[in-house]
């Protein structure tokens, strides 16, 4: 991944966070997140990708990209939520970034309220409070980019989706690097994007080279 196309993106989202926390505290957050995950499904996202019986595809719900620029920006989240359900998704995958995806929580919650179906929260996130802030908004799983967190973050972040919450973690890799940073971490879902985003050229390939670093019984996702 491209780091300054990711530090910018880091650096804006740093900037909503800290607007988000003004709004509400971290622990107001928490205790939300709690009572939340207390009713839901623990690790149902995994469990929708584990079922043999069929090809597991991953649906995604995006209005812009920075490769793309607008896509369906006033498309309706849960009329496509609908429709992907009804097309056989195993689960769907709601960006929610704001400014470069033209994403937002609302779309997640609407995907939620729209289907049965597990769903993943994805976004450059970084931070606790953002972990929580996800389980509070009823995402099943959320997206971690190893490029963009230190180990240390990664475990941390990973193992209060997983352990304390109950949800899943996508962790996002692109290079053998990556994908054993990924092990070490604990990584039980990984994903492999196939776009270099230095160039936001797609190789297939990608996820066939690294797919024999995988972590042992890890479920493995090729995006993009």
């Amino acid at each position: 991944m491209s780091s300054n196309f990711l530090a910018g993106i880091i650096e804006k989202k740093r900037e909503r966070l800290a607007e988000a926390k003004a709004a509400r505290t971290p622990e107001e957050v928490r205790r939300e997140a709690l009572a939340v995950r207390a009713e839901a499904r623990p690790h149902a996202f995994r469990a929708s990708l584990e079922r043999a019986e069929r090809v597991n595809v991953i649906a995604e719900f995006k209005r812009a990209s920075p490769s793309k620029g607008e896509i369906r920006v006033g498309a309706s989240a849960g009329e496509t939520a609908r429709a992907y359900e009804r097309g056989g998704a195993a689960a769907i995958s709601v960006l929610t970034e704001e400014d470069h995806f033209r994403g937002s929580l609302r779309d997640l919650a609407e995907v939620k309220r729209s289907t049965r179906l597990p769903v993943l929260r994805k976004d450059f996130l970084f931070d606790e409070y953002q972990i929580y802030e996800s389980a509070a908004a009823r995402a099943d799983a959320l997206l971690l980019i190893v490029a963009a967190l230190d180990d240390e973050t990664l475990a941390r972040l990973l193992s209060l989706a997983e352990n304390e919450l109950g949800m899943d973690a996508l962790i996002e890799v692109h290079t053998a690097e990556e994908i054993a940073r990924a092990r070490e971490a604990g990584a039980r879902i990984v994903g492999v994007n196939n776009r270099d985003l230095r160039t936001f050229e797609v190789r297939l390939e990608t996820s066939i080279e690294l797919a024999a670093h995988a972590p042992t019984g890890s479920v493995l996702v090729s995006e993009s």
